[in-house]
C-alpha cells in the first residue's frame, strides 16, 4: 500500500503515558492509517530516527480570536508543537455581535487582552453575528492549526443588556435570554462558556468588563445550558476576594454544569496549594469534572528596551516617559547618555513600589534560551544589596553590555518556584495560561510545552518524556471531550509532533513589528522540532513554517 506520508524509525510516545516503543506512523489524508513497523512506502517520507514521535500538543487557553484574521499561520504557537488550541477564553470573544457593536467588542478585547483595536477592527472579516457565524468565517481563513471555540458572557450579555450590561444585573428574563444564547452558541459548535470574574480585567473607561460581578442566579442559568449542551464552563476568579466566597460560587457553577476549566496561577505558596487541593476534591465529591490551567513556569511581563516596558507598566518619571515614546536605537543611545542614564535611575527610585517590583524582576540571561527560573539571589533586588548599586542602574547596565538585547522578566504569578514543583504533576493542574495572542507586547508565557520538554523533562528529570507528553495531549483532549485526538491510534487524526528532544529548547524572546500597520508584538521561536503535522499536513519543518496550513474550526459535537 501507498501512504501519503510514513514517519520512520521514530520512538512512539502515544501520550497515554505508555512507555515508548519504537516504530513508524503512516498517513492517508488527515488520518493514522498504521502504525508500528509499516512496510508500504510513502509519497514522502520523514526519518524521525532519534526523534520522538508524540501526538500535537493541545493549549486550552489562547487569544488567537483576532490574530487569525492577519496571521493564520498563529505564531508563537505553531512554533511549539501545538496543533489545536482553544480561543474564546476569560469571557471576551466577538461573538455575538451586532453590527453596531464591533467597535465596543474591539475595545474590550483590547482593554483586557493588549490587542489593539485598530488591529482587530482592520484585521477580521466582520462578516458574522452569532456564534457559529464567526466560526463559519475563522474556518474560512484556514488556519494553520486546529481551533476550538468559546463563546464569551461577556459578549453575550452585551447582546441582551447593551449598555447595561456593564454595571446593572440582568431582568429574569434577559437571564433566560443570555442562557438561551449560550445554548444556541454550543448547539452552534461552541464548546462552552468562558466567564470572566477577574476585576482589574476592565473595559477602557476603566469599569468592569460585562458579567466580573454577575449572580449566582444568572451563572447557574448559564451553567444549566452549558450542562444540556454537553459543554464546560471557563472562568478566571476573582482573586483579589476572599478566596473562600469565590471558591463556594465555583463549587456551586461546577455542580451545575459537571465540567469545569478554570485559570488557577496557584502556586503562591504551598498553603495555596494545599487550600486549592482541598477545594478541587469538594468538587470531585459532587461530581464536578475539575481542570485547573496552570503555567509550569513564572509567568509575567517582558522587560527590556526591545520590549514595550520597562521596570513597570506603567513607569513614572520623566525620563522613563520620554525613553518609552523612543524607537530602539534612540533608547539605546539614551542608556548610554551619562546625563540621561542618571536621571532614568534618580527618576526610577521614585515610583511607587519599586523595590517590591525590583525584589520580582530576574534576568532570562544571555544564553540562547531564556532562564526562566533563576533562583531569587539572582533578582534586581538581591543584586542590589549585593552591589550596593540602585536596581535601576543594574538594569540599564545589561542593556549597554547586551547591545540592547537584555531582557528581564518580571513575574506576577507562580512566584514560588518550592509551591510550583508542588502543583506541576497535580492530575486536576494542567499545564496552560500561555495567553497566545494577548497581551502581545508585554508578555511571552506560551511556549510552555517546549518549557515542559526541555526543562522538566530532559534538564531535571521531574517528568518521564511520556508523562509530559500525556499531560499534553490526552488529559488536554479530555477537557474538550475530543475523541478523535490527543493519541496516537489508527483511526485518530493525525496532528503529530516529530521532536528532537535532545535539541530541543526555547529560543529567547524578541519583539516584531509586522502586525497588521506595524503592530509591535512579541514572539518566540524553538528549536528541535523536526516536523510538525496538523490533519495529515506538514505545517512545520526544521523548526520553520512550511506555509501550509492544515487546520480546521472544530465543533462541539457532544450534543
Amino acid at each position: 500500500m501507498t501512504y501519503d506520508l510514513v514517519i520512520r524509525n521514530g520512538r512512539l510516545v502515544d501520550g497515554t503515558g505508555a512507555a515508548p516503543t519504537t516504530g513508524d506512523i503512516a498517513i492517508v489524508g488527515d488520518t493514522i492509517a498504521a502504525m508500528g513497523k509499516v512496510e508500504g512506502a510513502g509519497r514522502r517520507e520523514i526519518d524521525a530516527g532519534g526523534c520522538a514521535i508524540t501526538p500535537g500538543f493541545i493549549d486550552l487557553h489562547t487569544h488567537l480570536d483576532a490574530q487569525v484574521g492577519w496571521d493564520p499561520l498563529l505564531a508563537p504557537l505553531t512554533y511549539h508543537g501545538v496543533t489545536t488550541a482553544l480561543i474564546g477564553n476569560c469571557g471576551v470573544t466577538f461573538a455575538p455581535c451586532r453590527p453596531t457593536d464591533r467597535a465596543l467588542l474591539a475595545e474590550m478585547m483590547e482593554s483586557v487582552e493588549d490587542i489593539p483595536r485598530a488591529t482587530i477592527l482592520g484585521g477580521l472579516p466582520w462578516d458574522w453575528e452569532t456564534y457559529g457565524e464567526y466560526l463559519d468565517s475563522i474556518d474560512r481563513l484556514n488556519p494553520a492549526i486546529n481551533l476550538a471555540g468559546l463563546v464569551g458572557h461577556s459578549a453575550v450579555r452585551f447582546y441582551v443588556m447593551g449598555q447595561r450590561a456593564i454595571d446593572d444585573q440582568p431582568t429574569p428574563a434577559e437571564i433566560e435570554q443570555i442562557a438561551s444564547i449560550v445554548g444556541s452558541s454550543i448547539a452552534e459548535g461552541a464548546f462552552g462558556v468562558s466567564v470572566n470574574r477577574l476585576q482589574g480585567h476592565a473595559m477602557p473607561d476603566g469599569r468592569d468588563i460585562p458579567g466580573t460581578s454577575a449572580g449566582l442566579d444568572e451563572l447557574l442559568a448559564i451553567a444549566g445550558a452549558v450542562k444540556s449542551g454537553g459543554g464546560l464552563i471557563q472562568t478566571i476568579p476573582n482573586y483579589a476576594i476572599p478566596m473562600q466566597g469565590e471558591m463556594k460560587i465555583l463549587r456551586e457553577i461546577g455542580k451545575a454544569c459537571h465540567r469545569l476549566l478554570w485559570s488557577a496561577p496557584i502556586a503562591a505558596n504551598s498553603q495555596s496549594v494545599a487550600y486549592f487541593n482541598s477545594c478541587v476534591a469538594k468538587m470531585v465529591a459532587d461530581g464536578t469534572d475539575v481542570v485547573g490551567l496552570s503555567s509550569p513556569r513564572p509567568g509575567g511581563f517582558i522587560s527590556g528596551i526591545s520590549a514595550e516596558i520597562f521596570l513597570d507598566l506603567l513607569p513614572a518619571g520623566e525620563s522613563w516617559v520620554q525613553m518609552k515614546a523612543m524607537a530602539f536605537d534612540q533608547r539605546l543611545a539614551a542608556v548610554r547618555d551619562p546625563g540621561f542614564r542618571a536621571r532614568l535611575i534618580a527618576d526610577a527610585a521614585e515610583q511607587r513600589g519599586y523595590k517590591e517590583r525590583s525584589a520580582r524582576t530576574f534576568p532570562l540571561g544571555s544564553g540562547r534560551s531564556p532562564d526562566w527560573m533563576p533562583p531569587q539571589s539572582e533578582s534586581l533586588l538581591s543584586r542590589s544589596q549585593e552591589t550596593g548599586k540602585p536596581p535601576a542602574e543594574i538594569w540599564l547596565d545589561a542593556m549597554v553590555e547586551s547591545e540592547g538585547r537584555a531582557l528581564f522578566l518580571i513575574r506576577s504569578h507562580n512566584r514560588d518556584l518550592a509551591a510550583l514543583d508542588e502543583v506541576i504533576d497535580s492530575e486536576w493542574a494542567l499545564p496552560g495560561l500561555g495567553d497566545a495572542g494577548a497581551h502581545v507586547t508585554i508578555s511571552m508565557d506560551s511556549a510552555f510545552s517546549t518549557l515542559i520538554l526541555s526543562h522538566w523533562v530532559r534538564e531535571t528529570g521531574r517528568f518521564t518524556l511520556e508523562a509530559a507528553v500525556r499531560r499534553l495531549t490526552s488529559l488536554q483532549a479530555r477537557v474538550l471531550g475530543l475523541t478523535d485526538r490527543g493519541v496516537l491510534a489508527v483511526g485518530k487524526r493525525a496532528d503529530i509532533n516529530v521532536i528532537d528532544t535532545d535539541r530541543i529548547a526555547e529560543l529567547q524572546p524578541q519583539m516584531l513589528y509586522d502586525f497588521p500597520g506595524g503592530a509591535a508584538h512579541l514572539s518566540q521561536k524553538a528549536v528541535g522540532y523536526r516536523a510538525t503535522i496538523c490533519n495529515g499536513t506538514v505545517i512545520v519543518e526544521d523548526d520553520e513554517h512550511t506555509g501550509n496550513r492544515g487546520g480546521r474550526v472544530l465543533r462541539n459535537r457532544a450534543h
